[in-house]
């Protein structure tokens, strides 16, 4: 048949990336790299045959890298980067596609989609830590999938696929794991499954764990002085009663602990299936997962290693859960799929907000550069109690973030034959019920946000996001070689932001509660001061050709975009920011070698993000978000798997990257307009479209967080012992220095994160029913530098003062962990 090899791609046996045999054999002998199925298509066929650039783990490959959790396989995923300050505030980048500063409840969409199984679980708050057991693949999607994926798959999408339910056999098994962190505490986890067929046609599938993250960091006894009769805006006199003001002096004495941050996790996973008939199945699934942590995951490089200094607790408990429900059967010779879900997520948390009252209220909020030297106006002489003596004017937040998500979509396909074709409707509809309340003990009762002892600051919002969608993707073989690909995504979102933020009219007389221009809109909160909404349609595409070299070996041109939606930004008045568009042009090759005893994939890309959504930290030191300059993004990312005996594989995968700004970035007017020109000073209208001012980032200014260069190589090398099996594992993995931030004045503030090499070791032993596995992770008790910011504004970062740290804080890896894991099936 004249085009039968080009449509049964699919069905060739090839190798695939990051699977490795493990055969058990007396000697060596020749092996081949096993084959991994994906679906990041839609649809399944093997990791070799799709032209995307695919990072994926199989079942064995993510037991083999200790995996439970995100930040264990994302070292391993080439041109991944992200930032994180604890267990549920992680944000995720592919390919340098990232402006710094995202994560925001009122803020932009992620840029990367994340899906568990067919259901997407991106969500507003960020990265869902679903906890990683029983898991059959994770796969890392590099470079925009609008056209299947839609809105916030704009630079790639991880998807993460659980071990269905199986009706023909029982099955069981559970993992038990000590560790002992360096510097901190042991850790531990419980982790079990079982698989019971309940008909010859059904079987239910149920997962469970705990896992406890052993403390590192530890709270240190530390002081802060506010100051007083420095202040020399009233001749050092308390304006309201006409008192000496006196410093203010605090103590975290009554905090002070070691390895204050552990987490708790626990959680369960339930899934039916259910064969309704030769070409129907159905299958249903709840997950329910709880975190509990408390201090915070980052250290002050000022105070020592692993040192902190934190003045209110600190604590975060994370529950979410999800019913999915997914039916797949044949129409005629064409597919249906129907997946659904409901999502739940709760965010309580107390956060220590000190270093915000130090350096903003205390420091800078009537800082003037003029001023003499080590004079600061103080701001804090404002807070006062009900008989108007000075307080304590240190703050702590508590936040009650409430989210919900439901999604549908709806595909069908036909996979066979010279055209084949997906056609698609999604429906996303997200909530986020947001309340986060400042407090400062004694406040004053004409100073507090009405109804709300204590409060200086109310955020009582409620922000939805929907959006709509009708998808295609089409392959047609234009020879038994060359394949055309074509999509395009149609798209409706409307985004809102309701509701209230600010001070009371007792404290502010323009903002807050004295900005309001309605009744209450959203429970609890006094007043409306923010109504905004966002609509809009648009389309996204792809056009690829893929060309067979031969059986094992193609190469494939991609031109592709995605888009994240705009949203409304919550100071009133500015307009909302609006939809970025980042557009791909790839080539990239799949290629096995030698009988498929060596993988070799890999990717060159050149990507345009227009006019990106950009936030940064405006009036009142709120989040807003603007679309700012246009970057461009180039970069080569490979991978390979080199499996010369049975007994030994060698993985590895690498990424280069350039990305920067392609136009100066001049910074924003007072209305949100970013400037043309380059003003001597923003605020002096006159100055406006004077270009001989240097812009706050110029073109060619490296894009953030994103190394030039990261890569990864594990060796694992397996051998007989009597009817067992032994092995030997190292992997390494590191990247070069990247900038912290895209603004030059705060990238002068804290410079770049420096680059990096962890190293990892396992050695065990395992028959056809159990294993034993010993491990040391991060061998070298490294402290990489993954995450750099500061708590205060330019003008007072570095300005310690009596008791006061530099303002500057770094969150890194678990420091050396030495663990022991035994696992047994049944």
């Amino acid at each position: 048949m004249a085009n039968s090899m080009a449509y049964s791609r699919a069905s060739r046996i090839k190798s695939a990336l990051l699977a490795t045999s493990m055969l058990t054999v007396a000697g060596p002998a020749l092996a081949q790299v096993d084959e991994i199925t994906v679906t990041a298509q839609k649809r399944s066929e093997s990791l070799q045959d799709v032209p995307i650039s695919i990072t994926a783990f199989g079942t064995e490959k993510l037991e083999e890298l200790e995996v439970s959790a995100f930040d264990d396989y994302a070292k391993f995923i080439p041109s991944l980067s992200f930032q994180s300050t604890g267990p549920n505030s992680t944000t995720v980048y592919f390919r340098g596609v990232v402006s710094g500063g995202d994560g925001n409840h009122s803020a932009s969409l992620p840029s990367v989609g994340v899906y568990l199984d067919e259901q997407p679980v991106t969500t507003i708050l960020g990265f869902l830590p679903v906890h990683i057991y029983d898991i059959e693949r994770v796969e890392g999607i590099a470079g925009p999938q609008g056209t299947l994926y839609g809105a916030s798959a704009q630079s790639g999408v991880l998807r993460i696929i659980t071990n269905k339910p199986n009706p023909g056999e029982f099955q069981a098994g559970y993992d038990l794991e000590v560790n002992a962190v360096q510097h901190g505490e042991v850790g531990y986890q419980f982790e079990g499954f079982v698989n019971q067929p309940i008909a010859e046609n059904a079987a239910i599938r149920l997962v469970g764990w705990y896992k406890k993250e052993a403390g590192y960091i530890d709270n240190e006894l530390s002081g802060r002085v506010f100051p007083g009769t420095t202040n020399p805006l009233y001749g050092g006199l308390n304006p309201f009663n006409g008192g000496v003001l006196q410093p203010i002096s605090k103590t975290n004495a009554s905090l002070v602990e070691n390895n204050f941050n552990d987490i708790e996790t626990y959680g369960a996973r339930a899934a039916l299936k259910i064969d309704l008939s030769e070409t129907w199945t159905a299958t249903a699934s709840l997950l329910g997962q709880k975190s509990e942590a408390s201090g915070v995951n980052v250290f002050d490089p000022d105070m020592g290693d692993l040192n902190v200094a934190r003045f209110e607790p600190d604590s975060n408990e994370d529950k979410f859960g999800q019913a999915a429900l997914t039916l797949e059967g044949k129409i005629g010779n064409f597919d249906l799929v129907y997946a659904g879900s409901y999502l739940r997520r709760q965010i309580d948390s107390n956060t220590d907000y000190t270093d915000y009252a130090y350096y903003y209220d205390a420091l800078y909020q009537t800082y003037q550069a003029s001023a003499p030297a080590g004079y600061y106006y103080n701001f804090s002489a404002y807070f006062y109690d009900n008989a108007y003596a000075n307080i304590d004017p240190s703050q702590f937040y508590q936040g009650d973030d409430s989210y919900g998500k439901y999604a549908n979509e709806i595909r069908l396909s036909d996979q066979e034959g010279k055209f084949r074709f997906v056609l698609g409707f999604f429906q996303n509809h997200q909530r986020h019920k947001i309340h986060q309340q400042y407090i400062v003990r004694n406040l004053n009762d004409n100073l507090e946000v009405p109804n709300h002892a204590d409060t200086i600051w109310l955020t009582e919002q409620h922000r939805t996001d929907r959006d709509l969608a009708i998808f295609t993707e089409i392959e047609y073989d234009l020879t038994n070689r060359l394949t055309f690909i074509g999509g395009v995504r149609g798209y409706r979102y409307n985004n809102s932001l309701i509701g209230f933020n600010g001070y009371g009219a007792g404290f502010s007389g323009s903002t807050g509660e004295a900005a309001c221009f309605a009744p209450a809109s959203v429970p609890d909160s006094p007043c409306t001061n923010l109504d905004s909404t966002i609509k809009n349609t648009g389309e996204t595409h792809k056009l690829g050709l893929t060309y067979d070299l031969d059986d094992n070996k193609m190469v494939y041109a991609t031109y592709s975009t995605g888009f994240r939606p705009g949203g409304a930004n919550r100071r009133t008045p500015l307009p909302p920011y609006l939809e970025d568009k980042l557009v791909n042009y790839e080539l990239g090759f799949k290629t096995a070698w030698a009988d498929n005893t060596f993988v070799l994939n890999g990717a060159g890309f050149y990507q345009v993000w227009n006019d990106f959504q950009f936030p940064i930290l405006g009036l009142n030191g709120l989040t807003e978000v603007q679309n700012a300059a246009s970057a461009r993004i180039y970069g080569f990312e490979a991978d390979m798997t080199w499996a010369p005996t049975d007994r030994f594989t060698l993985n590895g995968s690498m990424s280069i990257i350039d990305a920067e700004l392609s136009e100066n970035f001049c910074g924003f007017n007072v209305n949100g307009s970013p400037f043309t020109a380059c003003p001597a000073a923003v605020d002096d209208p006159a100055t406006l479209g004077d270009e001989s001012a240097p812009p706050e980032a110029p073109k060619g200014q490296p894009l953030p967080v994103v190394p030039k260069f990261k890569g990864t190589l594990t060796a694992r090398y397996e051998f007989p012992i009597g009817s067992m099996t032994g092995h030997l594992q190292g992997s390494v993995s590191g990247q070069a220095s990247s900038p912290s931030n895209l603004l030059v004045a705060d990238q002068a503030i804290i410079g770049d994160q420096e680059g990096f090499v962890l190293t990892d070791f396992s050695i065990g032993v395992r028959n056809d029913s159990w294993r034993i596995v010993a491990y040391v992770n991060n061998a070298f008790d490294e402290r990489p530098d993954l995450l750099s910011f500061v708590a205060c504004p330019i003008g007072t970062c570095g300005i310690a003062g009596p008791g006061g740290n530099n303002g500057i804080y770094q969150g890194t890896a678990q420091p050396r962990t030495i663990g022991l894991r035994f696992g047994q099936d049944f």
